[in-house]
């Protein structure tokens, strides 16, 4: 393991996906004409995955939401796990956070390249519990890197409290990036809290991913804190699942973030 120079650039890959379980949606009306299907495993969830994780080793931290942590719908496979081994990527976490009976077990997830001093699991406030945000740290001091990956309510309502909940945890690192699929756009009521409470910026050019077959809506979002750089965002062609899986190039300031690869 090496560790890089004050003077070297970090540039970092980022990807945010959500999954729904690794089941493939074209149209409005396959999430009734397949909701059976997706209670059940079957070979093409298994070929969407692995579809995705011959893309993941171009990235260095990946964020997930609406994975599998091991139900019927999956074969009882972590599916997390299963993209990280599948992949290559060497560190791999999950939050299992909505259990339903064994039909169901949605969990976010994180895979990277990079190796986490700390990963923390938060549950999200909200009146049907079951939402969650998971936050890792790289680097070995507190001008490190935390990376939070979220997958917010479709109540406002509840997303203001989350929104309100995720600034607070993130207002005590200088160097934020929040990720994942936020269920809002940048310019909701509850978007601008978050702004207000914490030093995470709008985006300049929000990109549609929602939905993936004719994305108009940008509901999944790769945040981050004044002193990071986006230097490029964009979205994979393929559809993995009702969103497209949104990526981002990121440079960190240099003098003051030194990472473990």
């Amino acid at each position: 393991m090496t560790r890089a120079g004050s003077s070297t650039k970090h540039r970092l890959r980022l990807l945010s996906c959500n999954i729904l379980a690794g089941a493939s949606v074209q149209h409005y009306r396959q999430y009734v004409t397949r909701s059976i299907n997706a209670m059940l495993p079957g070979r093409s969830k298994l070929d969407n995955l692995d579809q995705l994780a011959a893309l993941l080793p171009q990235f260095d931290v990946i964020g997930l939401q609406e994975a599998d942590a091991g139900s019927l719908r999956s074969g009882f496979l972590n599916q997390t796990r299963y993209l990280a081994e599948t992949s290559g990527m060497p560190f791999w976490s999950h939050q299992p956070n909505r259990p339903v009976a064994q039909i169901s077990h949605t969990a976010n997830g994180l895979i990277c390249r990079l190796e986490p001093q700390v990963v923390i699991d938060y549950p999200l406030p909200s009146r049907i519990p079951g939402r969650g945000a998971l936050l890792a740290r790289f680097g070995d001091d507190a001008n490190g890197l935390a990376v939070m990956i979220a997958h917010l309510s479709l109540s406002a309502q509840a997303r203001g409290k989350q929104l309100g909940f995720i600034a607070e945890v993130l207002q005590d690192y200088p160097h934020a990036v929040l990720m994942g699929d936020l269920n809002t756009d940048a310019h909701s009521s509850e978007m601008r809290h978050l702004f207000t409470r914490c030093n995470l910026q709008p985006p300049v050019h929000p990109v549609p991913t929602f939905p993936s077959w004719k994305p108009r809506r940008a509901l999944d979002h790769i945040l981050v804190s004044p002193d990071i750089k986006i230097e490029k965002v964009w979205t994979l062609p393929q559809a993995f699942s009702d969103h497209l899986a949104l990526a981002a190039e990121i440079q960190l300031p240099s003098h003051s973030i030194k990472l473990s690869r």
